[in-house]
């Protein structure tokens, strides 16, 4: 399990890094990131699952590079 304010960090921290905008807004089930405006949902719970982490950033791939985080 990985921490949701970890994951947010990790983003946040590449997006800065490429120089690109991020930001949070909140919707109804989730929350959604927004990185240099690609919207990607994130869910509000704690503790997120692996499986769901990776595919959290697989969806950044398009803005940081295919496997990034890796």
């Amino acid at each position: 399990m990985t921490k949701r304010k970890d994951i947010i960090k990790r983003i946040k921290a590449e997006a800065k890094r490429h120089g690109l905008t991020f930001d949070i807004i909140e919707g109804g089930n989730h929350s959604k990131m927004i990185v240099d405006g690609m919207i990607i949902p994130l869910p509000r719970h704690n503790e997120i699952r692996e499986n769901t982490t990776k595919a959290i950033y697989g969806e950044c791939d398009p803005k940081f590079g295919k496997d990034w985080w890796k």
